[in-house]
């Protein structure tokens, strides 16, 4: 096997520990939409004022993303993770103590900017680690701590029934600063290696490139065609399927009559369920197909696009209860699909130097236009528009984002390929990134 190609113990504890990382970021993120009886009732709000609450989330959360990827790029990505958990996991534990619509707004949002740093910073992380036959299954992996958290957060609706809805943001907030304290001490420093001979090719091949000032980093990501199609199909994305997932809760519960601890699991815990297993299926296949084909990483979700856009469509289109949770799995396999390759399909069309800043842009455009089409899902709520109509729009915006990933080639051989740069698996690269900042 090839030296590059040979992975430390370490290079997998690394996934492991950010496992729970990404499993507490959907959780305190997810927690909000699982409790729409209880805290409309505590803060005297009706739909169009709580889905703001995921609104401003996502708005805040997407405009610091591509700041947020730049900062992990130019400065290192382990002493961000470690600070956007700490930051997170505090207003997590607020939002169980403010008493007002304007104080949870306010706490949503300072959750918005400190998740933002994370998630750009921990793939990136991820994929300097795992290469070729592992980086789909390692990224699988990490993000399948995201459909956990979401599925344990579809248990807020039970949760607050027994304890009241702010117990489960105290306990969730005083977890994430306790496991952040834990990172400190035993997360890989910018000195482990995971050989001497990796670290140094590692870091020749970084000082041989110069540092990349942010709009130049925009400017190379924006300026490439498989890129924008990505960043196309994600915009789609992130508009169809975050007011499912905010809104299918309210939709069992207010419009087909499930109650509300019923309502949480049939919603959240079906979809993210669904996607933690089709994330599983996914990261597999492409790890395979991607041995013969380099267009694997964006043909997987593709597929898996187009043949969840009639499901979803049907959901707003029957009232039976088993037939409406076998598309939502469908869809929410679908949505895991993606996830195991959104990261390892940016890699085969950007700069290495730039992940963490695709990565970002690509979070932007999916999380603001995710929260637009939250917001305008509770308003035509307030109009008498069902949430099933909102849900067959959001089927033809994921029957559009399938064709954009059909349309993304990988680039030629060049910065976009780790080959053309050396091993990257040693975390040694924290050092070598910070080190062209100073020259």
């Amino acid at each position: 096997m090839h030296r590059a190609e040979r992975l430390s113990r370490g290079a997998w504890a690394i996934v492991a520990l950010l496992w729970l990382v990404a499993t507490l970021n959907y959780l305190d993120r997810q927690l909000v939409v699982t409790m729409p009886g209880p805290i409309k009732a505590d803060l005297g709000i009706g739909n169009e004022r709580f889905g703001l609450l995921s609104s401003v989330f996502l708005w805040i959360y997407g405009i610091c993303s591509p700041i947020a990827g730049y900062v992990a790029d130019r400065f290192g990505k382990r002493p961000v993770i470690i600070a956007s958990l700490l930051v997170w996991s505090a207003a997590t534990f607020v939002t169980g103590i403010v008493t007002s619509f304007e104080g949870m707004l306010a706490a949503r949002a300072m959750l918005g900017v400190s998740e933002a740093f994370y998630m750009p910073a921990a793939v990136a992380l991820i994929v300097e680690y795992h290469r070729g036959p592992t980086r789909s299954r390692a990224t699988g992996l990490h993000l399948s701590g995201v459909y956990a958290g979401s599925v344990l957060g579809g248990l807020g609706g039970a949760f607050a029934e027994m304890y009241g809805w702010r117990t489960g943001f105290l306990v969730m907030g005083a977890i994430g600063v306790a496991y952040a304290l834990v990172l400190m001490i035993f997360f890989p420093r910018p000195t482990d290696r995971v050989s001497d001979e990796q670290a140094r090719e590692a870091t020749a091949a970084f000082e041989a490139l110069p540092s990349t000032p942010l709009a130049g980093a925009f400017k190379s990501l924006l300026t490439t065609r498989g890129f924008l199609f990505l960043l196309a199909m994600n915009l789609l994305n992130g508009a169809a399927y975050w007011p499912v997932r905010n809104w299918l809760p309210e939709f069992f519960r207010s419009e087909l009559g499930v109650d509300q601890a019923w309502s949480g699991i049939y919603g959240p815990m079906t979809f993210n369920g669904a996607a933690f297993i089709g994330m599983l299926i996914a990261s597999n296949i492409s790890d395979w197909w991607s041995g013969w084909n380099e267009r694997a990483r964006a043909l997987v979700p593709a597929i898996g696009f187009m043949i969840a856009a009639p499901c979803l469509f049907a959901v707003g289109a029957v009232d039976y209860i088993p037939i409406i949770l076998a598309c939502v799995l469908v869809a929410g396999m679908s949505q895991g699909f993606l996830d195991a390759n959104l990261m390892p399909a940016a890699c085969t069309v950007t700069d290495f130097r730039h992940r963490a800043t695709a990565y970002g842009l690509l979070n932007f455009v999916g999380t603001t236009a995710g929260g637009v089409m939250t917001y305008v899902g509770g308003m035509l709520k307030e109009q008498n528009v069902p949430f099933g109509t909102t849900f067959q729009v959001a089927s033809l915006l994921i029957f559009v984002a399938g064709l954009c990933l059909f349309a993304v080639k990988p680039a030629r051989v060049g910065l976009s390929d780790p080959r053309a740069a050396g091993p990257l698996p040693s975390s040694r690269n924290e050092v070598s990134e910070r080190e062209p900042a100073s020259r």
